[in-house]
Order: C-alpha cells, then structure tokens, then sequence
C-alpha cells in the first residue's frame, strides 16, 4: 500500500514540475503556482507515507 501511495506522490510532484515549467514558458503566472501547489501536495503526501513507514517499524520492534 505504502508503495503504491508513493508512486501516486511522485505522479503528483511531476505533473507539478510540468505544470510549472509550462507556466514559466509561456508566462502563465496560474499554471506556475498551481504547479508548485502539487509539487507542494506531493511533498506531504511522501512525508506522510514516512510517518506510516516509522510507525509500522516501532510495532514490529514492540511486538
């Protein structure tokens, strides 16, 4: 599960990085913020599968 969430976060912080780079090509001021808002959504959601993946190792160390 932990794999497939991170496949969709870096699915995320790419489609940012195009929208971004489209944005500064052509100057469009919305596509470069909505661009850096995934990559920013990307971010979290890799720190987020983090946490989980420390959480899972404390329970198998407490088990």
């Amino acid at each position: 599960m932990s794999a497939k969430n991170r496949v969709k976060a870096t699915a995320k912080n790419i489609e940012g990085k195009v929208q971004e780079t489209m944005g500064d090509l052509t100057g469009d001021t919305k596509n470069q913020v909505e661009g850096r808002e995934k990559q920013a959504e990307a971010k979290i959601r890799h720190a987020v599968e983090d946490v989980k993946d420390q959480v899972k190792e404390v329970k198998e160390v407490m088990e």
